[in-house]
């Protein structure tokens, strides 16, 4: 494909930057430098989206990825990674490109890469949607995770604040109704983003759900706000507080964020507040926890386990344990 055609299938596919506006999207402002904070991830999601889809190939996409501030990288990834997603589902395309970024760099960011499939599986008719069983049976299930973000980062109303559940079709049948709980988890990360912020008011909007969703919306939060950050330690102890009989999934969604942010090199001071307030030990420290909790390939694969449950909430659940036997979860 010649640069013309690759440009133009780029400014095609690619978003508006506009779209990652507070103002367009509505959402609460804490403070010019929260807003700051949040358009720039938009607009590193943006960067990323864009430098792939106009790439000649993933590994030609790194060079600009890479050049990302440590910061801001991950989100680039994530952009990415949804827009290999999409490219992979036009006609006549080889269906390679996502496969390609994870074995190169973005194999490192895949927590963050297949947040970003799970955006184009929003965008994206289903018979065009990439085969979910060639991804990893661990993790995939942070697609959904992606996929609750981007509704309800774009359709605020319904998703946030009318609390309709999305409806997606996922080819794991028998566990179904694990589906509505992965997408909360991503749901509760863009609340972090539509209440800008703001602990106080991320924690009322996420009391308005039903009580048994909040669990999860709240993880998902904590999530945010230990791998985007924008809240100081004593806002974090607030929310901390407010979602007191929910404080070791927060944790653990903690754990997570210092995961994906370890595993890709870009542990940054904020990660650090974070993990301390919701965990109550360093980012290497909350790692160490996720990894040791980490279900093995024969239990990930489903093969052994509880078969009713996906080994990625077996996870969870055992991390959350683990922080709750410690009770170093929140100091």
């Amino acid at each position: 494909m010649s640069t013309v055609l690759r440009a133009l299938r780029r400014r095609a596919l690619t978003p508006h930057v506009s779209a990652t506006s507070v103002a367009v999207r509505g959402f609460h402002v804490k403070s010019a430098e929260s807003r700051e904070l949040l358009e720039t991830v938009g607009r590193s999601f943006l960067t990323g989206y864009a430098c792939a889809a106009e790439a000649r190939s993933p590994a030609e996409a790194e060079e600009v990825l890479e050049a990302q501030p440590e910061r801001f990288r991950g989100f680039a990834y994530e952009g990415a990674a949804m827009a290999c997603a999409v490219i992979d589902a036009l006609p006549f395309s080889r269906g390679r490109r996502t496969a390609g970024l994870l074995a190169g760099r973005g194999g490192d960011h895949i927590y963050m890469a297949y947040v970003g499939i799970g955006w184009a599986l929003a965008r994206l008719p289903r018979f065009r949607w990439p085969d979910l069983s060639a991804l990893d049976p661990l993790l995939r299930w942070l697609v959904l995770d992606g996929y609750g973000f981007h509704q309800a980062y774009f359709h605020t109303g319904t998703y946030v604040h009318r609390h309709v559940r999305p409806s997606i079709s996922w080819p794991e049948g028998r566990y179904r109704p694990y589906v509505d709980r992965a997408v909360d988890q991503g749901i509760g990360r863009a609340l972090w983003f539509v209440g800008g912020t703001d602990a106080d008011r991320v924690a009322m909007m996420i009391e308005r759900f039903a009580e048994p969703r909040r669990c999860d919306l709240y993880s998902g939060a904590a999530l945010a706000a230990t791998y985007a950050g924008g809240a100081s330690g004593a806002e974090l102890r607030a929310l901390r507080e407010r979602a007191e009989p929910y404080r070791h999934f927060l944790a653990q969604a903690s754990a997570f964020a210092a995961k994906a942010r370890a595993r890709a090199g870009l542990v940054v001071p904020h990660t650090g507040v974070a993990t301390d307030v919701f965990c109550g030990m360093t980012p290497d420290e909350a790692v160490r926890v996720s990894d040791t909790a980490q279900p093995g390939p024969e239990e990930a694969s489903g093969r052994s386990g509880d078969p009713a449950e996906p080994a990625y909430e077996i996870w969870r659940r055992r991390i959350a344990t683990e922080f709750a036997a410690a009770k170093g979860a929140g100091r």
